[in-house]
């Protein structure tokens, strides 16, 4: 697995969560220490991404950090609208 593979990661979940697959942007920043992936949906899909209480993206946070922990690196999901 590659760092290239986390926001390949965030992309597959959030295309398969929204109704508007093809408005789903992720870009990765790379910190010193940190990596912030940041996913950008349709106004739309906002919500579908978010979850109730905020559960999904929780939930995606969580894959995240297990992915990024096997790969000795911290990462930071940031849902932009």
């Amino acid at each position: 697995m590659e760092t290239t593979s986390l926001k390949d990661l965030v992309e597959f979940m959030a295309k398969s969560l929204v109704d508007n697959p093809d408005d789903v942007e992720v870009s990765e920043i790379a910190g010193e220490q940190t990596t912030v992936v940041e996913l950008k949906v349709s106004k739309d899909d906002l919500g579908k991404v978010i979850g109730k209480q905020g559960r999904t993206a929780r939930s995606m946070r969580t894959i995240l950090n297990a992915a990024s922990t096997k790969l000795n690196k911290r990462s930071v999901l940031e849902i932009v609208e």
